[in-house]
């Protein structure tokens, strides 16, 4: 990992292992930094999990959760993503945990700040810590990612966690494809696309995705997506005995997803979100460590565990 967490496109094969590993250990052991540290979340979208399970990490371990609103800040005043990111640095928060509508807003604070950014959303473009938190779950279900069959279903245009999966799952060994409705393709992903029949009888791992409406230039219409495109009752008897259903949420229910598979026994959509504490609370400690913020105590621990 380098100076921040933009994406995990900056981590070896090995670091991803060792994200993974640590998250496990921060399930089973209370770790608390004791050190006064700030840590402020700029969300400048919508957000309940990542933002939530951002908080509930923090607080794991020991942190000062800074909060901020962005309908009540002087954003909306035309204060510049920077500037903001600025005030924060100057009044003392030591980390900053960034989500933004635009695709690209980490260069407007590359190598302008000297506290480390975790990206917690950028535009259509990435969603590391949903990644990471996505590759935990398929790893405590297989054990492996080597010629795992995994489909990534729905609004692939316009969704940072497919761009995000896609390429660390192909990195990781496992055999990706994608399923899209007409329109909701992205050429710029360099996977082969396969039908939803065909996805629900050959995959290990179907990952879902919500129609991304806020993002659409014209409202999408979802009547038929379910029975055409979706996750039906039909569909889900037909997969594999130990295939099981990702979705990153917010759930459509009976759009992308039948509402009865949401908690059925092959889901896996609230280990998930279970899983994404431990995943940042790792991602958190993973960039404390590179910065030399953690006490040699701690050190210790994290090559320890950062190893099995």
């Amino acid at each position: 990992m380098k100076r921040d967490f933009i994406s995990v496109e900056q981590l070896s094969v090995e670091e991803i292992y060792k994200v993974m590993n640590l998250a496990e250990y921060y399930r089973l052991e209370d770790i608390h930094l004791n050190n006064g540290y700030f840590v402020a979340n700029l969300f400048f979208e919508p957000s309940t999990r990542t933002k939530m399970s951002f908080v509930v990490a923090e607080r794991r371990l020991g942190l000062e959760v800074l909060d901020f609103h962005a309908e009540a800040s002087s954003v909306l005043k035309g204060e510049s993503l920077y500037d903001t990111a600025k005030t924060f640095e100057a009044i003392g928060a030591n980390m900053l945990v960034i989500r933004h509508e635009a695709d690209d807003w980490y260069e407007e604070l590359q190598n302008k700040l000297s506290i480390p950014i975790i990206n917690a959303g950028a535009g259509k473009q990435e969603h590391p810590t949903q990644c990471m938190l996505d590759l935990l779950t398929i790893y405590q279900e297989f054990h492996t990612f080597e010629g795992l069959k995994i489909c990534i279903v729905g609004d692939i245009r316009h969704s940072r966690v497919a761009r995000s999966n896609a390429n660390a799952l192909k990195r990781l060994g496992a055999d990706v494809s994608l399923c899209a409705a007409p329109g909701f393709e992205d050429a710029s992903l360099d996977f082969p696309y396969m039908t939803i029949d065909e996805a629900a009888d050959k995959c290990n791992v179907l990952m879902l995705l919500r129609i991304q409406h806020e993002r659409h230039e014209y409202q999408s219409e979802t009547t038929n997506y379910l029975e055409q495109y979706g996750l039906t009752k039909c569909r889900e008897r037909r997969m594999k005995p130990n295939a099981i259903i990702m979705h990153p949420a917010p759930i459509n229910r009976n759009v992308e997803i039948d509402t009865d598979l949401v908690e059925c026994e092959r889901s896996r959509i609230f280990k998930q979100m279970n899983n994404g504490v431990y995943i940042r609370m790792a991602t958190m400690m993973y960039l404390f460590k590179e910065w030399g913020m953690t006490n040699e105590s701690l050190t210790n621990k994290w090559q320890t565990f950062a190893t099995i």
